[in-house]
């Protein structure tokens, strides 16, 4: 079982920038895949970004070139640079930890990100 904290949301203007962090701990960090999610009241959770324990990426296509997933094994930390915001962008963030980019299955609280103009 993994235990997930996220931080750095919070309010920013059209086109600022925002780095999220996901601490994890409880398990053998380098042997997740972590991710980013995001959700919005109504809709449902989507995948923003993930990386597996070789640093390989995936993006979902909207956010690809503006958003950037990163980790560092040795604080057990991923992070998630985004840029050039946009309202659309303004959701719940998630992060998530799992065997493989394609499943995920432990889950942080969520940090807040507000987009405004």
């Amino acid at each position: 079982q993994v235990q997930l904290v996220e931080s750095g949301g919070g309010l920013v203007q059209i086109g600022g920038s925002l780095r999220l962090s996901c601490v994890a701990s409880g398990s053998a960090f380098r042997l997740n895949a972590m991710g980013w999610y995001r959700q919005v009241p109504g809709k449902q959770r989507e995948l923003v970004a993930a990386i597996d324990s070789s640093s390989s990426t995936r993006y979902a296509g909207s956010m690809k070139g503006r958003f950037t997933i990163s980790r560092d094994n040795a604080k057990n930390t991923i992070y998630l640079q985004m840029n050039n915001l946009q309202p659309e962008d303004t959701a719940v963030y998630y992060c998530a930890a799992g065997p493989n980019m394609l499943y995920f299955e432990s889950w942080g609280q969520g940090t807040q990100v507000t987009v405004s103009s």
